[in-house]
């Protein structure tokens, strides 16, 4: 089962094997970064707090309970680091437009907008099972394991959210 591996590469990583690092990054970066990404809504944040998540994670990675659900635990401090930032930014005033390099990135309304439909019509999770199955590309059981939910229930809520979505698309007029 993959969440015993991952489980096996954590206990390597906490007693410092550091080769462990590779696949727990593989099987948990995606469901990370679309997490910090419903929060961010902009592409080279996300990226920059998924970066941040991995760093801070590494150092923390002694505070995380074997056993646990390990994808939750790092989708958890990354959506804390990103509820950070935009707490941060919100407090920012920007005088000059042309010195915040953010207003040069890519931003909500640059995404493909089935994305930006879908952050607005979908709840957070049906948006991070849609984004885990049809964009990472994750089988239902792996996203299962990864949101600690049963098969059935994320086929379900899976289902449930791509009709609110063709909906949408549908009253849009884009289908």
């Amino acid at each position: 089962m993959t969440s015993d591996r991952l489980e096996r590469h954590v206990s390597r990583l906490k007693e410092g094997d550091a080769g462990a690092f590779d696949y727990i990054y593989e099987h948990t970066h995606r469901a990370v970064y679309f997490a910090v990404f419903y929060i961010l809504r902009d592409k080279m944040l996300a990226e920059d707090v998924l970066q941040e998540t991995f760093v801070r994670a590494l150092s923390a990675v002694g505070q995380y309970r074997a056993g646990t659900n390990f994808t939750a635990w790092i989708v958890s401090v990354g959506k804390s680091l990103a509820l950070t930032l935009l707490k941060k930014r919100g407090r920012e005033v920007a005088t000059d437009f042309n010195a915040d390099p953010h207003s040069l990135g890519t931003s909500e309304t640059e995404l493909p907008f089935v994305f930006d439909l879908a952050a607005k019509v979908l709840s957070e999770e049906e948006y991070e099972i849609v984004m885990l199955c049809h964009v990472a590309g994750y089988k239902r059981r792996e996203v299962a394991e990864m949101t600690g939910m049963p098969v059935s229930t994320v086929t379900w809520k899976n289902n449930e959210a791509l009709k609110k979505l063709k909906a949408a698309l549908q009253q849009e007029g884009s289908l």
